[in-house]
Formats: C-alpha cells, structure tokens, sequence
C-alpha cells in the first residue's frame, strides 16, 4: 500500500489535470471509490511495464482512461508502452494527445520525438525539435543533426554558426561544416564570413584554422599559406598554423620544410587524429616521388600510438603494396604481421608481396610459420607450394599443394593457381603423366571461367 500511495504522489499533477465537473456530481464516497480505481489501475499499468507485459499495461491505461479521460500522464504512459511494441502510430498520437492536454511539458514532445527518431522520420522530427528548442535549448544541437539528414544545408549552416557563437564549436559541428562547404556554393560567403571574424579577433585560432581549410579544399593553396603565416605571426606558437604551412611546403616539393611542419602536427596534443591521418597520407604520396624521405615516414608512424600504429603500418603497406613498391610494402607488412600475426588478409599480402619481389627463401620460411597458426587456410599452402618450387624443393612443395588443395571452398583462381603449381612440382620431380594432368585441369578451369 506504501507503494501506491507513493506512486499517487509521483503522479499527482497528472491526477490534478481532471476538471472539477468530472466529480461535480459525485457523491464523495464515489469519487474516493473513483480515485482507488485510478491508482490500482495506474499501479498495475507500471507493474504490468516493468516486466514487459506491455498488452496488460495498456488495458490498465485505458481503465485509467475511463476515469480521467483528460489525463495527460496516462496519455505518455500509453506513447511509452506503444513504442515498446513498435507501435509507433499509436505511440505518436498518445504522445500527441498529451501534448494538446498539457502543451508546456517537454517529455511529451521527447516522446513525439522518440518516435519520429526510430521511423527516421526526420521531416516530422524537426516540426517537434523545432517546439522544444523553446523549451530546451540543448535541442538545437539535435536540429542541426535532422537538417543534416534532411539535406537541408542552408538552414544547418545558419544554425551551426549561430551554436558556435554563443556555446563554442564541437567536432561533431566541425565535421558538419566540412561536409556543407565541399560545395562549392556556399564556400564564398563562408570565406568572407571567416575574413570578416579574423579582423574582428585576430586571436581566434579556430576562424584562422576554418579557413586555410577552406582554402586548401579549393586548391588556392596561396591563399592558404598567406593566413598560415598571419595565423603564426598573430600566434607563435599556433601548433594549427603548420597544418597551412606544410600543405604549402609540399606542394613547392620542399620536403625538408614539410617534414619540419607534419613533425609540429604530430607532435601536437591539440591536433585530432583526423587531420593528423590526412596530412601522414599526403606526405605518403610524396615520399613515393621522394624515397630520401622513407626515414621521415617512419619516424611519423611512430608518432602515433600502438594501436593507431597498427592500422597505420597495414594501411601504409597496402598503399606501397597498391603502388608495386613491393619493399615498401613488405616493410611495413611486416611490422604489422609481427604485431597481427593472427590476420589472414593483410599476411596473404604480405606473401604475395614476397612473392613480387622473389625472395622465395623468406616466402618458403613464412608461409610455412602461417601453416602452423591456420592449418586450414589453403592461400598458405598456395604460396608454400609456390616458394619451394622456386628454390626446386619440389617433392616439398608437392606435399603442401596436396595438402592445401582439400581446403580450397568455391575460389576459382586459386584453384587454377594450385593444379598449375602442381604440374610444376611434378615437372621439376621428373612425372611427366601428372604434370600434363595439373596443366591440363588448369586449363579446362580458366576455359570454364571464361
């Protein structure tokens, strides 16, 4: 009995809600009967809720109904259990009702919201965000997300920058930002925009930052490296104006001056990874032109931490690996397969690497270690077989093709790759019946792709 009395209390102004001519005419052991009704009923609703009978809830809510047909609380309550079932017709205009019958409580239209979220109803989401900015202004930051999602960009431009000016600027804002100003059609009046901020306060980092973006994204890479320097001249010891200064450095191909400016950057506690990875993949491109700075690339990956490390040395080595910079490449590879030994994918490139640059000894020596870690795997048996016919260990390579081919599942290429290997090894051990056997299998197979 404490229990309900409590919740009574808990949900007494839904309880005032009810308009005096509903008990006008009742006699007062009526309306005592009436209101023991109404908390049984509104107690058995979140009993009923709480242990997910969400049908029981509802039939509980509507006896609510019955007797305080005006009820905004019952109303929520029933958007509550509504949208538990994914009902979510019923659940908006619950919420909805609510919201007519008591149109200053906000967690009515959060509701309404909650709905329109989950169907992505973004269009219907912002008519109900727009009335609850008025409430709580918190929900602009929710706007701006829906104007996204609605390709709305004009109006999440205005409202980003009006969020930036009176609560500061978030990543999540930034990165919307970006994405608007790849178009080009709203890059011009944000430019003057970001001019006119930087004459106002020429200590505010961030507009400087904004624009060498928006410079560097329209190619007029000058115009970038004029406001690095005003941003270093107005603050030394800015860590964001080298981001401007080393896209100039290399694109004037001064490698020593661009190494000296992605140093700054990487070093940097402020910089967010991000910018870090973009500026780490342009040098990338550059040292491929300029292999003097192989050293400089190395020593950036170690910049940053083990597990960033990880990714950037497979990324980097698939990058050699794309380019058939074949001893970048396995560099890289290595030193990723020596922290990763346990995936599959980036060491298959690792050996066909080996395989391009014919060191078959290494080749023979690490397919044969992967054997062991992924005894089912058949690419390693492939390139085993492959190695050991290159160094002529023939009967070797035989034995692991043999092997392998048990574990080759719908892979038509490497198929093919097996029976042409076998035929070599059964060549190199003297079997001409079985290598014209192997090759002629080949054959029929690369026919049938065909």
């Amino acid at each position: 009995m404490k229990i309900k009395k409590y919740l009574l209390q808990l949900f007494f102004f839904g309880i005032l809600c009810i308009p005096a001519k509903v008990f006008a005419q009742a006699e007062p052991d009526d309306i005592a009967l009436a209101e023991d009704s109404f908390q049984d009923s509104f107690y058995e609703s979140l009993k009923q809720k709480g242990i997910e009978n969400y049908d029981k809830a509802i039939v509980a809510l509507e006896k609510c109904l019955k007797l305080q047909p005006q009820n905004a609380v019952v109303y929520y309550e029933l958007g509550k259990n509504y949208l538990s079932q994914k009902d979510y017709k019923k659940a908006y205009e619950s919420f909805s009702q609510a919201s007519l019958i008591d149109p200053k409580n906000k967690w009515f239209y959060i509701g309404m919201y909650d709905v329109c979220y989950q169907t992505k109803d973004y269009a219907q989401a912002i008519v109900v965000v727009n009335k609850l900015v008025g409430m709580d202004m918190k929900y602009k930051e929710d706007l701006t997300s829906l104007y996204m999602y609605t390709d709305q960009y004009d109006k999440a431009l205005a409202l980003i920058k009006d969020l930036d000016d009176t609560v500061g600027e978030t990543p999540q804002r930034n990165a919307y930002k970006q994405q608007i100003l790849k178009d080009s059609k709203y890059r011009i009046g944000e430019k003057d925009q970001l001019l006119e901020a930087i004459k106002k306060n020429p200590k505010d980092e961030s507009k400087y930052i904004a624009l060498i973006y928006l410079y560097s994204e329209s190619n007029q890479e000058e115009k970038a490296y004029e406001i690095a320097k005003k941003l270093e001249k107005e603050i030394p010891d800015s860590e964001f104006a080298q981001v401007g200064l080393f896209k100039f450095h290399l694109n004037k191909n001064d490698g020593e001056k661009a190494v000296a400016a992605m140093n700054k950057v990487l070093d940097s506690k402020k910089i967010d990874n991000e910018v870090k990875y973009k500026i780490l993949k342009e040098f990338l491109v550059f040292v491929k032109n300029n292999p003097q700075f192989n050293t400089d690339l190395d020593k950036a990956v170690g910049y940053f931490s083990n597990e960033d490390q990880a990714t950037l040395t497979k990324d980097v080595g698939r990058i050699f690996y794309e380019r058939k910079n074949w001893e970048r490449a396995i560099h890289y590879l290595e030193i990723y397969s020596k922290n990763n030994p346990q995936e599959v994918e980036s060491n298959i490139f690792l050996l066909q690497a080996y395989t391009e640059n014919k060191q078959f000894d290494v080749l023979a020596k690490k397919a044969s270690e992967l054997i062991d870690f992924f005894p089912m795997q058949p690419d390693f048996y492939y390139y085993s077989g492959l190695a050991n016919n290159q160094i002529k260990n023939y009967k070797k390579a035989k034995d692991f093709l043999e092997m392998g081919m048990d574990y080759i599942v719908d892979n038509r290429n490497l198929e093919i790759n097996f029976n042409i290997q076998l035929g070599e090894a059964f060549n190199g051990l003297g079997d001409a019946k079985k290598k014209e056997y192997y090759f002629l299998k080949a054959d029929q197979l690369l026919k049938q792709k065909k």
